[in-house]
C-alpha cells in the first residue's frame, strides 16, 4: 500500500490528461474514465453537494442519536414504544394512495447493480427489482460508477451485455419489472468523493447521481408519471426517515416535479425500528409504498441491540426463522400498521438458490421456499422477496394461488388481532441451541464473504444460499456475543466452552475453504486477509457497529489528481 491514509490508499502516480469537471468544494478522488464522467458531471455533483450541505448536520446529529441510544441499552434499557409519539401510532391517518404503477408488487427479485444481473433480474417476472447499491455490492469506485452507468441505460431502454465466454447478448423483454434503488445506509461514507473537505455520504451520493439522470426519463416510462422509486435501509427511528423526507422534497423541488411523485419502501431490519413503524411511515407519508421485512439484517440487529444483555443469547442462526415468537410478532405487527395507513407489507428474503446437481436437494430447498412463502401471503404480506431468478415463478404461484387476481391484500387483510401485539412479544427471547456446527458455518461464512466483499463481490452463492452483507453480520456479532460471555455449546452433546475452541475453529475452517474453493483461487483470493479482518471483529473487546465499515478502508483507492482539475 502507498500512502496509506485515513482512508484506503493511493495509487501509483501516472501522468494524467483528464480530470473530472467539478463545482466549487467537490474533490473526486476515484479514477478517472471518461464513462464516469458522463455519471460524474458537474451539475449532478452539484445537485449531490447541495444535499450534502443541507442535511450533513441533520445526518451527524442522528448518529449521535444511535450512539446515544447504544449506551442506554448497553446499561441495560429495552427498546420499546415512545409515548411521545402515541398520538401517530393511535392516529386516524394514512399515507398518500400508492402509484398505480406499484399496486402489484407480489414478488420482487433483488441484487447487485452489476449488468448482466439487472437485465436478468429486469426480465425474470417478477414484478419489481429492487437494484443494490448497499450489501448486495462491494462499494470500490469501480462498482458505484458503472453501477450508475448502467441504471441509466436500464431506465433509457438501452442496456445490454454481451457475454463472450457464452457467446450471448443479454437485452431487456419488452415486459420487465418496475425498477427500485436501494442506496447506501446514513452511517457508510463515499471517501471518493469530496465535499468541503470531508467524504461525502454514501447513500446522497447513490441517491442524488442517480436521480439527477433518471427522474425524467423513469417518470415518463415506468412510472407512469411517479418516481423514481426507492428502498431506504438501515434505518432506526422516524429521525431519520424525517431526513429522506427532505431530501426527497428538495429532489422534486430541484427537478420542478409534484410534492409525492419520489415513492419509498423502508426496510424495518433493526429492531428500534420496529416500535417506530407508525412514525417512519408517518413522516414519510407522502413519500411512502411501505414497510419491508429485513429479517436477515434484523436478526443482526437483534445481537447488536443487545451486546450488553447476556441474557439474551441467540441460538444457532439457523434456528432463527420466522417461526421464533420475536419473529413472528415483528412480521405480523409489520402488516397490520402498513394495512391500517394504506401501503404495502412486503415479506422476507428467500435467499435460496437452485442446486442444479442434485435434483433431491433442489426440490427440498424449494418445498422450504414454498411453505414459507405460503406463510408469508396467509399471514397477509402483499408481496415477497427472491434472490435468484430461478425463484420467481415458485413465489408467484404461491402468491397468486392465495390472493387471485387482486394486486395486493391492503383491503382485505387487516390483522386487527395484531394490536394486542406488546414490547415483550417483540422482544422475547429466541429459543434453541447453540452447536459446534453452528460455530463452524459461522466462521466459515463470515470469511468466505468477506474474502470475495474484498476482491469486488457483494452478493455472493455459499452454500446453495446468496448471501449478502446481512448474513456476514449475523455470523460476526454471533460469534462476539458467544465468545464475549463464555458460551457454552449445548447443543451437541460436547459442552465445551467457545472461547476454547475459535482459534481451532478458524484454523480448520480455513483448511476447509481452500480444500472447497481449491488452492489456486484461494491463494489468489484475498482469505487470508479475510479472516485477519473477521477473527479481530470476532475477538475485539467492543463490537463494531457494522462489519462493511472496517473493510471499507480495504476498497478505498484513491488516484493522485491531474494538475488541471479544479478544486
Amino acid at each position: 500500500m502507498i500512502g496509506l491514509g485515513s482512508y484506503g490508499y493511493t495509487a501509483p502516480s501516472s501522468k494524467k490528461i483528464n480530470a473530472y469537471d467539478v463545482p466549487q468544494g467537490v474533490d473526486i478522488r476515484g479514477r478517472f474514465d471518461e464513462e464516469f464522467a458522463k455519471i460524474l458531471t458537474k451539475d449532478a455533483l452539484q445537485f449531490v453537494a447541495d444535499l450534502q450541505r443541507e442535511f450533513r448536520n441533520h445526518i451527524k446529529y442522528a448518529m449521535e442519536c444511535r450512539k446515544e441510544a447504544k449506551r442506554r441499552y448497553n446499561e441495560g434499557a429495552l427498546p420499546g414504544f415512545d409515548p411521545a409519539t402515541r398520538y401517530i401510532r393511535e392516529g386516524k391517518w394514512t399515507c398518500a394512495p400508492f402509484p398505480p404503477a406499484v399496486a402489484d408488487r407480489r414478488v420482487e427479485i433483488t441484487g447487485p447493480v452489476e449488468r448482466k444481473m439487472i437485465i436478468n433480474a429486469l426480465n425474470s417476472g417478477a414484478k419489481v427489482f429492487m437494484a443494490d447499491f448497499e450489501d448486495a455490492l462491494s462499494p470500490s469506485w469501480e462498482n458505484l460508477m458503472r453501477g450508475q452507468i448502467n441504471l441509466k441505460d436500464a431506465v433509457e431502454g438501452t442496456i445490454t451485455f454481451n457475454d463472450k465466454a457464452r457467446n450471448r447478448v443479454y437485452k431487456l423483454n419488452n415486459e420487465i419489472a418496475k425498477l427500485f434503488v436501494r442506496p447506501r445506509g446514513w452511517h457508510l461514507p463515499e471517501a471518493h468523493i469530496f465535499i468541503d473537505g470531508e467524504p461525502a455520504t454514501g447513500c446522497l451520493v447513490d441517491f442524488g447521481l442517480y436521480f439527477y439522470h433518471n427522474y425524467a426519463t423513469f417518470r415518463n416510462t415506468q412510472g407512469q408519471g411517479f418516481g423514481p422509486f426507492f428502498y431506504l435501509p438501515k434505518m432506526e427511528n422516524s429521525r431519520e426517515a424525517k431526513i429522506w423526507n427532505s431530501v426527497f422534497e428538495k429532489a422534486e423541488k430541484m427537478a420542478g416535479i409534484e410534492k409525492g411523485s419520489i415513492r419509498a419502501t423502508v426496510l424495518i431490519e433493526t429492531l428500534p425500528a420496529v416500535f417506530q413503524m407508525d412514525e417512519i411511515l408517518y413522516e414519510l407519508r407522502d413519500h411512502s409504498v411501505g414497510l419491508n421485512c429485513g429479517r436477515w439484517d434484523y436478526i443482526f440487529s437483534y445481537v447488536k441491540t443487545f451486546q450488553g444483555h447476556p441474557d439474551r443469547l441467540l441460538p444457532d442462526r439457523g434456528q432463527v426463522g420466522m417461526t421464533q415468537h420475536f419473529m413472528r410478532s415483528y412480521s405480523d405487527l409489520l402488516i397490520r400498521t402498513c394495512h391500517r395507513r394504506g401501503v404495502h407489507a412486503m415479506g422476507g428474503m428467500a435467499a435460496q438458490i437452485p442446486i442444479r446437481d442434485d435434483p433431491t436437494a433442489n426440490e427440498a430447498a424449494f418445498e422450504l421456499v414454498r411453505k414459507d412463502k405460503q406463510r408469508e401471503v396467509k399471514a397477509g404480506h402483499d408481496g415477497t422477496w427472491a434472490a435468484h431468478p430461478g425463484l420467481i415463478k415458485t413465489c408467484m404461484e404461491v402468491f397468486t394461488n392465495n390472493m387471485g387476481n387482486t394486486p395486493n391484500q391492503i383491503e382485505t387483510v387487516k390483522r386487527d388481532d395484531a394490536s394486542n401485539l406488546t414490547e415483550d412479544d417483540l422482544l422475547q427471547r429466541p429459543r434453541g441451541v447453540r452447536t459446534m456446527e453452528g460455530l463452524r458455518l459461522n466462521t466459515r461464512v463470515g470469511i468466505q464473504y468477506l474474502a470475495a466483499w474484498l476482491t469486488g463481490s457483494g452478493s455472493v452463492p455459499l452454500y446453495n444460499l446468496m448471501e449478502d452483507a446481512a448474513t456476514a453480520e449475523i455470523s460476526r456479532v454471533q460469534i462476539w456475543q458467544w465468545l464475549k460471555y463464555g458460551v457454552e455449546l449445548d447443543g451437541d452433546g460436547l459442552g465445551v466452552r467457545v472461547n476454547h475452541v475459535f482459534g481451532r475453529v478458524v484454523e480448520e475452517e480455513m483448511a476447509r475453504i481452500e480444500r472447497e474453493v481449491g488452492k489456486e483461487k484461494f491463494k489468489k483470493g484475498m482469505y487470508k486477509e479475510a479472516c485477519k479482518i473477521f477473527t479481530r471483529q470476532c475477538t475485539a473487546s467492543t463490537l463494531d457497529d457494522f462489519l462493511t465499515l472496517d473493510a471499507y478502508n480495504y476498497i478505498v483507492i484513491h488516484h493522485p489528481k491531474d494538475v488541471s482539475s479544479k478544486l
